[in-house]
């Protein structure tokens, strides 16, 4: 699968769990967010070498559920999800009045 392909395959899967299109890929700093939202970017990418080459690599996403609710439930329709992805929660803050959590995973 092409790496666009599998990244608006990620997005799709997101999207989903969400439950809305208030889904930002790498959105610039200008762009106006709708909350509750995810807004997420790749962060690494993973590798596995073998045999003097790169045998598996795959593409680290960091997903940040932004909410006003300080009780939504975004952060365990995440966590919980039943699109095949597993998350691993990272942190909690709040700014601005809303809160965020950061996850990672890797797709």
């Amino acid at each position: 699968m092409a790496t666009l392909d599998r990244r608006l395959d990620f997005d799709a899967r997101l999207r989903r769990i969400l439950g809305s299109d208030n889904l930002y890929f790498d959105p610039p700093a200008s762009k106006k967010m709708h909350y509750p939202c995810i807004r997420y970017s790749r962060s690494y990418i993973d590798t596995v070498n073998a045999d003097n080459s790169i045998y598996l690599a795959g593409k680290r996403y960091e997903v940040i559920a932004i909410y006003y609710d300080a009780d939504s439930d975004l952060p365990d329709n995440i966590i919980h999800n039943t699109e095949g992805l597993l998350f691993s929660h990272d942190r909690h803050y709040v700014a601005d009045g809303l809160h965020h959590d950061v996850f990672t995973t890797t797709f």
